[in-house]
């Protein structure tokens, strides 16, 4: 493996994000702080526990998910995007850097600033509401399975979009509101049984329900199955990846 040529794009991408740091870090710690004083203090002091666990600390786990999926999606996609967008990919096509190497180092990066960020507002709910973390070796490996899943599947988006409003389609209009309703601010089983059977069909509610196990010990879906759809994403996105370079779809002129 060509370390150097994976250091190289892991270290130029985390530049990127040191370079913008109101953008990459404040911004989504400030917009998610708002989600706990409105829902967590506000509205949440008004609001009976969910599973023996206070509404403030129970959205928590939804929210951290709901910034990951969207921060991992949009670092990922814009990465391999502007390079494609500048010309500059075929630089790196045509270098001795073999496929997995490139997409170890816009991933990889990607997944970084996901995770730090997922830690930053885990740390910031603390000044908002109280709350605990029962499984915190579990918590950190979802957080970073999530992570490097959507990265990958960012990195998808950012070669199959032609300009920069296609980069915001799938987030926008797909990933957000899957989020919303696959359980950030509530439990499935508070929903109509229907309702309930029909939200299974959502993906997101795996990942927000095994997340949630990890802090508090409930979930609205098995652990192991929530993991196992995870790693099956996660196939999918490689196996996606791999017939793109294979094929050289978008990354030849």
């Amino acid at each position: 493996m060509n370390v150097h040529a994976v250091r190289a794009i892991y270290l130029f991408e985390m530049a990127r994000m040191w370079r913008t740091l109101l953008q990459s870090l404040a911004s989504p710690v400030i917009s998610t702080s708002l989600y706990f004083v409105v829902f967590g203090s506000a509205i949440g002091s008004r609001m009976m526990d969910i599973d023996g666990v206070s509404y403030g600390a129970f959205i928590i786990p939804g929210l951290i998910m709901l910034m990951l999926l969207n921060e991992s999606i949009s670092n990922a996609s814009f990465g391999i995007y502007m390079p494609r967008f500048t010309g500059t990919i075929y630089e790196v096509m045509s270098a001795p850097v073999s496929p997995m190497e490139i997409v170890l180092g816009y991933v990889g990066a990607a997944a970084t600033k996901s995770v730090i960020l997922g830690l930053l507002i885990l740390a910031t709910a603390r000044l908002f509401v109280d709350y605990e973390v029962l499984h915190p070796i579990w918590m950190l490996s979802f957080l970073v399975l999530t992570a490097v899943t959507f990265s990958l599947f960012g990195f998808i988006i950012g070669i199959w979009a032609d300009g920069f409003e296609k980069l915001q389609i799938i987030p926008m209009m797909i990933v957000t509101p899957l989020t919303f309703l696959g359980g950030s601010f509530y439990s499935i089983s508070m929903l109509p049984p229907v309702w309930q059977t029909i939200t299974l069909f959502n993906p997101v509610v795996y990942l927000i329900s095994g997340f949630r196990w990890s802090f508090y010990g409930v979930a609205d879906v098995h652990i192991g199955i929530s993991v196992a759809m995870t790693l099956v994403f996660l196939l999918v996105c490689l196996a996606l990846i791999a017939w793109i370079f294979r094929t050289g779809y978008r990354l030849k002129p």
